[in-house]
């Protein structure tokens, strides 16, 4: 891994410019939607200041919240991925936490439970994922990254052969609900719970960005600079778990944020995962954001899905990256 020089200016330069463009980004999200109301509205002396603000403070501003929560937390489970595998183009969803997630969410939703229910189903399934791929994997010490991903590949087939079976099983009512959920979508989540998780997991993990800049050299410069490889594994692999999980447990099956987020950041403002880690959590939340925007108002008055927007937009950005990949 090479590493340019990090500078104060850089990293405050840098992550300046993103909150800059994340206020804008919030301000035009609260301020557009199905509707023409708008926040200034509410300092108007007539009927329409009451709705606005209930349309305002009830639903855009919580959904806005809810998109930058959701989409930092894949971004960084992303970031963190990419770095436990060594591999650029791996992304939250790849160890399987995200299968476990839709197969509990389903049932829920094919039993009939409320929403509480569906959440709770659905960060049982990602926990359960979890632990299987660690028992799994962490049987042999010796290849453990190995074992990480082929681990995650199978359960993830596994889990969405279930989903398969589950969607085949459903009735036509409990259908259309069902396949919505697993497209992601950001109406009525809550960010709050996600909001103190995402905080938590960047003050764990930010303060091991150097060792984590190690971890991306060869093995041998790394355990000779005395890395604890393994303990870093499983913190990375723990934290990057828990931020997936939460995410879809909030937002159902959102593609494309953790994966093209981070790999874009690295081309730009380089590898050094000190300044990589915030920018990549800021990132995510105003590219999920900009694509909630964009589910809110193109067909509007009618909502489109924000899983199926983020991947009608990742695809051609991430096969731009994988051209940008080749040439470099």
């Amino acid at each position: 891994m090479n590493l340019a020089r990090l500078t104060p200016q850089k990293m405050l330069l840098t992550l300046s410019v993103l909150l800059l463009v994340l206020l804008l980004s919030v301000a035009i999200s609260v301020s557009v939607g199905s509707t023409s109301l708008r926040p200034w509205q509410f300092w108007y002396d007539n009927a329409e200041s009451a709705l606005a603000r209930d349309v305002v403070l009830e639903l855009r501003l919580p959904r806005t919240l809810s998109a930058l929560v959701v989409g930092g937390l894949l971004a960084l489970a992303g970031t963190l991925q990419q770095v436990l595998l060594r591999n650029p183009l791996a992304d939250p969803y790849i160890l399987g936490t995200s299968g476990g997630a839709s197969v509990g969410a389903l049932l829920a939703l094919l039993l009939g439970v409320g929403t509480l229910g569906v959440n709770a189903a659905a960060g049982t399934g990602a926990l359960l994922s979890i632990l299987i791929v660690f028992l799994l994997a962490g049987r042999d010490r010796s290849s453990t990254q190995t074992r990480l991903l082929l681990t995650g590949v199978a359960l993830a087939a596994f889990c969405g052969a279930l989903s398969s079976l589950l969607l085949s099983m459903a009735p036509d009512g409990l259908l259309r609900g069902m396949i919505f959920w697993l497209m992601g979508d950001l109406a009525g989540a809550h960010w709050q719970s996600g909001a103190a998780v995402l905080c938590v997991l960047l003050l764990l993990v930010w303060p091991l960005a150097r060792e984590l800049n190690i971890m991306g050299m060869a093995a041998e410069s790394a355990h000779a600079l005395g890395l604890n490889h393994q303990r870093l594994r499983w913190v990375l692999y723990f934290a990057a778990a828990l931020a997936s999980a939460l995410a879809v447990t909030t937002a159902g099956m959102i593609g494309f944020v953790g994966l093209i987020v981070p790999h874009a950041l690295r081309l730009i403002i380089g590898q050094d995962l000190r300044l990589l880690l915030p920018a990549a959590t800021l990132a995510g939340g105003i590219v999920l954001l900009w694509a909630d925007i964009i589910a809110r108002t193109l067909i509007a008055p009618q909502q489109l899905p924000v899983g199926v927007v983020m991947a009608l937009l990742g695809v051609p950005a991430f096969l731009y990256l994988l051209s940008r990949r080749a040439v470099r």
